[in-house]
């Protein structure tokens, strides 16, 4: 990776290079950002998505979603795109449709540094409760709230479905999900970073006390830079959409991005730029300016 194409989470300067540079790849967070709240895609959102891709401009999905959860996407964009799902720990193949989707990158969360993980934040917060995804499955602690579609497939400790010779170790880990019942939810993020440090990457993107935790160098932002590296796409030729803290980074990287209307404080800071809310479709309104500046 060149030096400009580092990753940070310092707060945006202008870019001016990247403001008059032909964009060849649109990054744009789902939830709370290009789906509207009813989890929706809409028709000018998707039209605005196959203009893109006819213009020769390459979509990525970039989101804390599962894999097993882009069906919504596929469904809405007929087969467009890549995804890169669990906050950058994998790399889906959308093209085949719904129930199609492939593997094409994994970077998973170490076993040791889950451990460690988990037993530092229990400290440093009693009453944290575990979520365990993988590529193939999703697991939890029995006292971990119903805060996702569907049922986990083993209910037991953390610590019990991270051991090395757990059932579940056939299958790498993605992600882990913390919850704390009680706490504010940028705090919690806050004292986790802290408690944590290097072991896993800590970030969020649900407004509630709900922290998602991955391998050490795993984020949205270094997952897009390892992709755009594998296609010669610069950080200059890259425009973003995020609405949540763990956009922040990827907003930072790209040369353009865009906050949505309804974007975290965080966000705001971090990008270079400024669009209407999601049920606004403001990941449409700045695609159909950008094509329509295309010489």
């Amino acid at each position: 990776m060149r030096d400009n194409d580092r990753v940070t989470s310092a707060t945006r300067q202008p870019e001016t290079q990247a403001a008059t540079t032909r964009p060849r790849l649109i990054a744009t967070d789902l939830d709370g950002t290009l789906l509207r709240d009813d989890k929706s895609v809409s028709p000018r959102t998707v039209a605005a998505l196959a203009a893109a891709e006819e213009a020769g401009v390459e979509v990525f999905f970039v989101t804390g979603r599962p894999a097993r959860w882009m069906d919504v996407v596929s469904d809405h964009v007929h087969g467009h795109g890549l995804a890169i799902c669990g906050n950058g720990a994998a790399v889906v193949d959308l093209h085949g449709g719904p129930g199609a989707h492939r593997f094409v990158k994994v970077r998973e969360l170490p076993r040791k540094n889950a451990l460690d993980a988990v037993r530092l934040l229990r400290e440093a917060a009693p009453g944290t409760v575990y979520a365990v995804e993988q590529t193939f499955g999703f697991n939890q602690e029995p006292a971990y709230p119903k805060l996702h579609m569907e049922v986990p497939d083993t209910l037991a400790p953390a610590e019990e479905l991270l051991a090395p010779d757990s059932h579940t170790a056939g299958e790498p880990v993605l992600k882990i999900l913390a919850h704390h019942p009680g706490l504010d939810p940028d705090a919690f993020l806050t004292l986790a970073r802290l408690a944590i440090g290097d072991r896993a990457n800590v970030t969020r993107s649900s407004p509630s006390a709900l922290l998602e935790i991955s391998g050490p160098d795993v984020s949205k932002a270094s997952t897009l830079a390892l992709c755009c590296a594998e296609r010669g796409i610069s950080h200059e030729e890259v425009v973003a959409f995020g609405d949540m803290p763990n956009d922040v980074e990827m907003l930072t990287w790209a040369g353009r991005s865009y906050a949505m209307g309804n974007a975290h404080p965080d966000v705001i800071a971090a990008a270079s730029g400024r669009t209407v809310a999601n049920n606004d479709d403001g990941v449409a309104v700045v695609i159909e300016r950008l094509l329509n500046e295309r010489p």
